[in-house]
């Protein structure tokens, strides 16, 4: 099907949209007006779903009537409450339900796979790193390279854009691999770059990296929920994730973690341990020999916060019914539809630095303003669109297939020209 610049083709396509009703599982926030706001801040935090209240109002009902006996007789027991969002949870990120556990913060979750999974020699001791990656993951890389006593300054390499560009080519990326792979030790890219929107090829990233003997990992914060990820066929060795994003799992959501299944009963692995992460069957015999679970749930250290798991299988739960597969289809045609529209009806003030391949991107658009960029966020804010901006010049906007709309996108591009 070809876009045509209209509304009434929006509409159309919205009529069609088999994923169309998902909106109504969703807040939508409103106007001073009381109208619906053009939310395309999923990026940043997804929209809230109309069933977290009951998730949350049961466990808040079983700790109101049982107290500590929750553990074991909430309708939901709470010792085992993370195994609940497993299933799904490897469903959505293409991995083993052994592979995947919701533990931790994105944060706190890649220094534990980086304690496991960095582990430099004399030789091999660099990362390799995209130059604009989150300053978060910066952060975590060169304070790791520093506690092994190495100096990022020498041990950080970043992966820049060619002069002149913004997009990482990925023959860039590989030839960088080949040439310095025998020197890298960890390789950790984002799934989607948080500022360019850029989707990098991990396949092909996984393979030259391991093809080197390198370990490679990926930050999928802007990656889960969005993307087809794939990570067991994908021979991925970890991956971290948040859930507040396109995961919906609220503000400070529990985040996510995976460890290959090649790597899980590996005893020679380096970890931190923790009673969480002790086997199930004598966790509380509460003696001090550690017999970590035989899945990634060994890398867990605490027991989990179960209102935030509440509000995160809330939305698993609408994932699972709609289906990945059929969510990024969506995603694909609504993305390309916004891009289609702002190409169309261009002023020649606006640039689109996200790649206009697919496959490189997910369903953000990085738009740079030649000028006066703030002062168009701005606007675009005040006349009831939610995006963000990002500096030094960029508005990242985000059409989220569960719950905007076609005719989100054909409003969005009449405000943004008008």
């Amino acid at each position: 099907m070809k876009y045509e610049n209209n509304k009434d083709f929006a509409q159309k396509l919205d009529s069609i949209d088999p994923l169309h009703s998902f909106r109504e599982r969703f807040y939508i926030p409103k106007t001073e007006q009381g109208n619906d706001v053009i939310y395309f801040a999923g990026n940043s935090l997804g929209l809230q779903p109309r069933t977290v209240r009951t998730y949350v109002e049961q466990e808040l009902m079983d700790w109101q009537n049982l107290g500590v006996e929750g553990h074991n007789h909430a309708k939901y027991p709470w010792l085992p409450y993370h195994e609940f969002l497993t299933e799904q949870t490897a469903e959505l990120v293409g991995a083993h339900p052994e592979e995947v556990v919701n533990m931790n913060s994105l944060s706190v979750n890649l220094h534990l796979m980086m304690v496991s999974f960095y582990r430099p020699t004399g030789q091999r001791n660099k990362i390799l790193i995209e130059a604009n990656a989150f300053p978060s993951d910066h952060y975590a890389v060169q304070s790791q390279i520093k506690y092994h006593g190495y100096d990022p300054g020498e041990c950080l390499l970043e992966m820049k854009p060619r002069e002149g560009e913004v997009i990482i080519r990925t023959d860039d990326i590989l030839d960088r691999i080949e040439k310095e792979g025998d020197q890298i030790a960890l390789i950790l890219f984002a799934g989607v770059n948080y500022y360019t929107g850029q989707a990098f090829e991990f396949e092909k990233i996984i393979e030259a990296g391991h093809k080197k003997g390198c370990i490679v990992g990926f930050d999928h914060a802007h990656g889960a929920g969005n993307l087809r990820l794939n990570l067991h066929d994908s021979d991925c060795d970890f991956a971290v994730w948040c859930s507040y994003k396109y995961l919906n799992g609220g503000p400070g959501a529990i985040a996510g973690a995976f460890v290959h299944k090649k790597h899980l009963l590996d005893m020679t692995i380096p970890k931190f341990w923790g009673w969480w992460g002790q086997d199930k069957a004598t966790r509380f015999l509460m003696d001090h020999d550690f017999r970590p679970i035989p899945t990634v749930e060994s890398w867990q250290l605490s027991n989990p916060p179960i209102l935030q798991l509440a509000a995160l299988r809330a939305s698993l739960d609408i994932f699972h019914e709609a289906g990945i597969e059929n969510l990024r289809s969506k995603s694909e045609f609504l993305t390309g539809f916004m891009e289609y529209l702002i190409n169309k009806n261009n002023n020649g003030n606006i640039e689109i630095i996200t790649p206009s391949d697919a496959v490189q991107r997910g369903c953000q658009l990085s738009i740079r303003a030649k000028s006066d960029g703030k002062k168009l966020h701005t606007m675009l804010n005040s006349s009831g669109v939610i995006c963000d901006w990002r500096e030094p010049d960029v508005i990242r906007v985000a059409p989220v297939p569960l719950y905007n709309t076609f005719t989100d996108v054909w409003n969005f591009v009449k405000i943004m020209y008008s």
